[in-house]
């Protein structure tokens, strides 16, 4: 085991692994340590300074799931440079074998160029991997959801063919937030039935959950659930 790794066992808190291990049951238990997302942000920052942590990230595929977690945190806090970040990202979305992994990723270097990155989204949105698709989709969802949105960007997550549950909700997540966001862009796809029954009764009921809808409008919503 390299050091980086031995790092992250010192953190280990067997009462999160287990309540953890609840919310990626597709991880195999043993994959699991158990350290605290803040913890392990707070640790990225010091293993993001050892000589040892390039070797740490050509090790792909990793043994556990936080290391992964860290892979993705190291990358963030090494490539401040666009073009490098996802170069390197590149190479490590093909491991990514998670919801949260893939969510956690969020990287703050899109900002700087984001119609280049739009446009690896739309090849990213085509891959046949499971949470490439979903980082794609939760990429729009976290930088293209206020000034940056465009109508045509719901009829590239609407097209997603992809069967896999981790996909569709994060088509249904989608959905429900632009429901809130972009209401009268949404809205067309949810009175014309655009999206199948499962995504768009799930996307309607995560709209509903919101705050930022009125009374009226979720009344409306609730409506248009198919049967």
């Amino acid at each position: 085991m390299n050091e980086i790794t031995k790092g992250l066992f010192e953190l280990q808190d067997t009462g999160y692994r287990d309540f953890h291990a609840g919310l990626i049951p597709n991880i195999p238990y043993e994959k699991i340590i158990g350290v605290r997302t803040p913890q392990l942000r707070r640790y990225a920052k010091e293993a993001a300074k050892r000589d040892d942590v390039y070797d740490f990230l050509s090790r792909l595929p990793h043994d556990y799931y936080e290391e992964n977690n860290l892979h993705g945190e190291l990358l963030k806090l090494l490539y401040k440079d666009l073009y490098a970040f996802l170069e390197q990202l590149e190479i490590f979305l093909p491991y990514i074998d998670n919801w949260a992994t893939c969510d956690m990723l969020s990287p703050k270097v899109f900002r700087k160029d984001l119609p280049f990155v739009c446009q690896k989204i739309e090849e990213w949105l085509k891959s046949d991997r499971t949470y490439t698709v979903r980082f794609a989709v939760v990429t729009l969802l976290q930088f293209f959801m206020g000034e940056q949105f465009a109508p045509e960007m719901l009829e590239l997550v609407a097209a997603v063919e992809n069967e896999e549950y981790y996909v569709r909700m994060a088509v249904a997540w989608y959905f429900s937030m632009a429901l809130v966001k972009q209401y009268d862009a949404a809205a067309a796809y949810f009175e014309t039935q655009r999206l199948d029954n499962w995504t768009h009764n799930k996307a309607i009921q995560k709209a509903v959950e919101s705050r930022q809808i009125d009374a009226a409008t979720k009344t409306y919503l609730k409506s248009l659930k198919v049967k």
